[in-house]
């Protein structure tokens, strides 16, 4: 599967680890009770030249077995201190648990597209995850590596929050988020000031 706004890297181990705007909002006004993170961007999207059946399903399976960003673990952790966290993925609900257990991603809960019959960016995938939130889509931040996965969730109102990787998709001129991140300690950070907040999984 493709996803729109999205060019397409050459297939090594680390790029098959890969997610109309609102105006920004002014940071000290965020009111958030539940963070939304993109779990992985892609499997592997397309054979992307491979012909070879078994090797691109190999491929497939070796993304599960990827490690995480080195900022990722730690990271996760802290914000589960303050939030709850909500995994979003276009991948199955089989990757997800391979990919969860392999690098120990901390989740309260990690959903597949899969349950929606859909993919992001269709609406159905984040309204999957406000419903599961059970909170107005506004008290929900979307947080992800790629530009076109906020546009998604942005569109159905959520706020979002883009964090920079290497092979993610980077937000154009016209992007307006709510948050931009340079990883998720930075990102820990920037919730941390916001004033008003308890340290609790729910504010």
């Amino acid at each position: 599967m493709s996803s729109p706004g999205r060019t397409r890297p050459p297939v090594n181990a680390h790029h098959l680890w890969d997610r109309e705007t609102s105006p920004m909002s002014d940071v000290s006004e965020l009111d958030i009770d539940v963070l939304v993170l993109d779990v992985l961007g892609a499997l592997v999207d397309e054979p992307a030249g491979v012909e070879d059946p078994a090797a691109v399903a190999a491929l497939a399976l070796s993304a599960r077995r990827l490690p995480p960003w080195s900022d990722t673990v730690a990271g996760l952790a802290r914000l589960a201190e303050r939030f709850v966290l909500i995994g979003l993925s276009n991948a199955s609900r089989t990757a997800l648990l391979g990919l969860n257990a392999h690098a120990g991603l901390r989740w309260h809960q990690a959903l597949s597209a899969e349950d929606a019959r859909a993919y992001k960016p269709d609406p159905e995938v984040y309204r999957l995850a406000v419903t599961v939130a059970g909170l107005p889509p506004e008290r929900l931040l979307m947080v992800a590596a790629h530009a076109w996965d906020l546009r998604g969730a942005q569109a159905l109102g959520l706020r979002t929050a883009h964090v920079a990787r290497p092979v993610g998709d980077p937000p154009t001129a016209s992007d307006r988020f709510d948050l931009y991140a340079d990883g998720l300690a930075d990102l820990a950070d920037q919730l941390d000031a916001l004033p008003g907040r308890r340290r609790s999984a729910r504010g």
